[in-house]
């Protein structure tokens, strides 16, 4: 009785749940559960792991299917996948910022040995390794110097397409490198980006540490989501600025909105609906959201003096009038990069925190903001 209470233990604390697709031995298989993400399922079965990207890149026709397989075991026959990646990985490549705190978190960070553009990587823990030479710097995530990435032999590349697989990546594929193609951005929901850590958790060996992880995340995050609905004022807000001849900001279908709905404030375009980010002229905006009470992210802004330098009128913004505009683009690593974007994917509750801190100062304190700061003057 004792290995058969184990082994259900193991199930119950991986949240998995058991789904028999035949009566071959092979064809049973234990799902994580993936409570958010829409992009990825794992299926563990007893020789080996089948994870499924659903939705590569937008629009994808079809879905990618990874094995995941110990160097020491055989790849089943009649198991069809796209790449096969032998396990444990040693040697890595990524080529997103968003990839990185899922290597810190999980203590993989020494396997990753290139990266595009080093300069946008802000952790601490990956510039430590990239100022000892560690990590070679790979040009430009759409056209990789593929000689150097080679070089450095990987074992996989984690990477992502925005329209379709790309082809450097396909021919670094065909040098017997597998490409593995991540699709957390395309992910609406602030908690299913964050969710992808088990994404990681399965291909570096992490699972246990990756759920455990995002479930911390998970708590945090909806313990400071109901402590911001007791708040008795719910603020007006606005987001974006201008560019060229048109302000962006994020449509209210997308996880920036919802990031503001569950601080408990009222984003001025929450009802509109679409992909990417929506487009206004300026005299629409100043309509809508003249008397808004706080202006979070004005694009790539930081300072009221920046603000008048490129269009006088931004000062009929009472946000602007009351010194309440907040921006990330101010919080970077040592070589320029944004900490928003490596990290707050991947942290929705250190986002909501600061955005709680900025909307109700009130129901937290003692607690230093992690992205945003105040504009400058």
């Amino acid at each position: 009785m004792k290995p058969l209470v184990c082994f259900l233990i193991a199930l119950s604390f991986f949240a998995c749940k058991k789904a028999d697709k035949s009566v071959n031995e092979d064809e049973h298989y234990t799902e994580v559960e993936i409570k958010y993400a829409n992009g990825f399922s794992i299926h563990i079965y007893p020789k080996f792991t089948k994870l499924i990207v659903h939705s590569p890149w937008q629009n994808a026709e079809k879905e990618l299917v990874y094995l995941l397989v110990d160097k020491d075991k055989g790849v089943p026959e009649h198991i069809a996948y796209d790449a096969l990646i032998q396990l444990p990985i040693e040697k890595l490549v990524t080529t997103s910022t968003t990839h990185i705190p899922s290597l810190i978190t999980l203590n993989k960070i020494d396997k990753l040995v290139g990266f595009p553009n080093l300069d946008f990587i802000s952790s601490v823990e990956a510039r430590t390794l990239i100022d000892a030479g560690e990590v070679k710097e790979l040009g430009k995530n759409e056209a990789l110097n593929t000689e150097i990435l080679l070089s450095v032999k990987p074992d996989v590349v984690f990477s992502f397409a925005i329209e379709g697989r790309n082809k450097t990546l396909n021919q670094i594929q065909k040098s017997g490198i597998p490409v593995v193609y991540n699709g957390d951005w395309l992910e609406k929901d602030v908690l299913g980006k964050a969710e992808w850590i088990k994404f990681f958790g399965a291909f570096l060996g992490e699972l246990e540490l990756s759920v455990e992880t995002f479930e911390k995340i998970e708590a945090d995050y909806i313990s400071l989501k109901e402590k911001a609905e007791k708040a008795k004022k719910k603020p007006t807000v606005i987001s974006g600025a201008m560019h060229q001849d048109r302000w962006y900001l994020p449509y209210g279908s997308s996880w920036q909105a919802q990031l503001f709905n569950d601080a408990n404030a009222d984003y001025i375009y929450k009802d509109t609906q679409g992909k990417g980010s929506a487009a206004f002229s300026f005299e629409t905006i100043l309509e809508d959201a003249k008397e808004a009470e706080f202006w979070i992210s004005p694009a790539q802004f930081t300072s009221y003096s920046q603000l008048l330098e490129s269009n006088i009128h931004y000062r009929e913004f009472e946000a602007f009038q009351d010194r309440t505009i907040y921006t990330m683009a101010l919080t970077t690593g040592e070589t320029g990069g944004v900490l928003f974007y490596e990290l707050g994917p991947n942290r929705p509750d250190l986002v909501l925190k600061d955005l709680v801190k900025i909307f109700h100062p009130g129901l937290i304190e003692n607690e230093a903001f992690t992205f945003f700061k105040p504009f400058e003057n």
